[in-house]
């Protein structure tokens, strides 16, 4: 079978199992310290329901602008430290809704990636797809351009976890491994919410239509 159709099984069935299984949010303990306050894109939601993908775009760059300075600034002395950025991926680093069979890169998210990289931090992916087609998903965030430094999907005890807490699960494992979350970034607030990172960046779903 080609990448490309197990691209499109996979996503098919990740669907499938998460509809079914996925379970509602709550929220999580907070960290010990509390982080900034989420930067997050402009609420600019279509009525009718839908959004361009040039509007889309257009957000998630607005959004996303302050991040590059931030790590600039964060990563600007050295340190002992590890540091790293956790990314969600459907529809934070990869376009899936507007392009859910060639699972394409989304440039200023890409860009951002590629610098904090190139000083310094890790790359790594939280995402709630599920982990037995973790080769899949990393050959798609390494085809769009990103450096897979950790993959963390879910098993099938995480799928009956709420997705907040199974994601804030998975910060507390980077974070005991020895690195400092210097900022996460996600499209939902399950993706954010929970602390174990310093800043979080809110990309666009438009109450959720982009999930």
């Amino acid at each position: 079978m080609s990448i490309k159709a197990r691209l499109v099984a996979a996503a098919a069935l990740t669907a499938a199992i998460t509809a079914g299984l996925a379970t509602p949010a709550v929220a999580a303990p907070k960290a010990p310290t509390v982080p900034a306050a989420p930067v997050q894109a402009p609420a600019a939601a279509a009525s009718s329901g839908t959004v361009t993908e040039a509007q889309w775009l257009a957000d998630v760059s607005a959004a996303i602008a302050p991040a590059r300075a931030y790590v600039e600034q964060r990563t600007a002395e050295p340190t002992n430290e590890k540091p790293a950025i956790v990314f969600d991926i459907d529809n934070t680093t990869l376009a899936t809704h507007f392009h859910p069979f060639a699972m394409s890169g989304i440039a200023p998210v890409v860009e951002l990636a590629q610098y904090a990289h190139a000083r310094g931090v890790a790359i790594i992916f939280v995402t709630a797809r599920v982990d037995f087609i973790d080769a899949i998903t990393r050959h798609s965030l390494t085809e769009a351009g990103y450096t897979v430094d950790e993959l963390h999907g879910r098993d099938l005890c995480d799928l009956f976890k709420p997705v907040q807490r199974y994601k804030t699960d998975e910060r507390i494992e980077v974070e005991n491994e020895g690195y400092t979350i210097i900022a996460s970034v996600g499209n939902n607030w399950t993706d954010l919410g929970g602390g174990h990172a310093e800043r979080t960046f809110k990309l666009p779903d438009y109450d959720g239509l982009l999930s």
